[in-house]
């Protein structure tokens, strides 16, 4: 089970748009250091949709020897059902510790479809899944509970946002798993999770994806300490100072939760390279306002 910070890196590409394994070593070496409870590669962050079958493979093997063991290391999958189950092997193969299952391609589901999707995958290997609830697969109560027991899925990660909903599927998939015991997990995976990790965690959801672990993991070490010691006047000071001005930026354009990443893994000291199409890059305006958020958020700390 994990615990702790959970690290989401980016993928490097070269100024010509290539695979850079170098800097992806070297980010997930460095994010490792820094002490998060497991790496979650390929996955939203580390631009999934943009990597076909043998970079997809690459990068996981990449980050699986530059984890070396000392935490887990998950990789993202999903997409077209054949794509995913091809995926989920390729991880597999890669020496990945776990899956975070992403929604299928475009279509539209009913809740029962996305339980199939989920029990499809998950045959492919005997890894843990961690199925992502957003976008095109949102999952209700009752099919939060029927995926929750599928032998190997172990988590159930959050990026609607819908709080009454989440409070909603904690319950029922507790009451469903009661009997049995098996363990399992809730994430918090909307974009910039410690802006609402608050109000996540009231509900009983205590792990999170935390983006500015990628580019600033001791503001987000930080931020995961005062969370844990109920340090209001810290959270409230990082809030205030870091994440929310974060959220700002973010939201200025689509994809930015991804952009805004890469450009400060890239102002934090490893070359990350552009975001692939159709994702488009920050203004040099933008990256200098980062870089005073980064600051202001560790003026706290100092």
């Amino acid at each position: 089970m994990l615990e702790g910070v959970l690290f989401f890196p980016v993928t490097p590409f070269t100024t010509t748009g290539d695979l850079d394994l170098d800097a992806l070593h070297q980010h997930v070496t460095v994010g490792v250091d820094a002490g998060p409870g497991g790496v979650f590669v390929a996955c939203g962050t580390g631009e999934f949709h943009a990597l076909d079958r043998e970079e997809y493979a690459a990068v996981v093997r990449t980050a699986v020897d530059a984890a070396a063991g000392r935490v887990p290391v998950y990789a993202g999958a999903g997409g077209a059902l054949g794509l995913a189950r091809q995926f989920a092997r390729a991880a597999a193969e890669a020496g990945a510790d776990g899956l975070l299952l992403m929604p299928p391609y475009l279509v539209e589901s009913p809740a029962a479809g996305l339980v199939a999707y989920a029990r499809a995958v998950g045959q492919e290997t005997d890894l843990p899944v961690i199925v992502y609830s957003r976008a095109n697969a949102r999952f209700d109560e009752a099919s939060a509970a029927e995926v929750a027991q599928l032998p190997t899925v172990t988590g159930l990660k959050d990026g609607t946002g819908d709080l009454d909903l989440v409070a909603r599927i904690v319950p029922a998939v507790r009451d469903a798993l009661s009997a049995s015991g098996k363990s399992f997990q809730f994430f918090n995976g909307m974009p910039t999770a410690e802006a609402s990790q608050q109000a996540y965690r009231a509900l009983g959801v205590e792990l999170y994806s935390s983006a500015a672990f990628a580019f600033a993991p001791d503001i987000s070490l930080a931020f995961h300490r005062a969370i844990e010691e109920g340090d209001q006047t810290r959270i409230d000071a990082l809030q205030r100072t870091f994440f929310h001005p974060l959220v700002r930026l973010r939201r200025r354009v689509p994809g930015y939760a991804v952009s805004l990443v890469k450009a400060g893994v890239t102002l934090s000291g490893v070359k990350a390279g552009p975001v692939r199409p159709p994702l488009t890059p920050l203004t040099e305006g933008e990256v200098e306002e980062l870089a005073a958020i980064i600051a202001e958020g560790r003026a706290v700390l100092d």
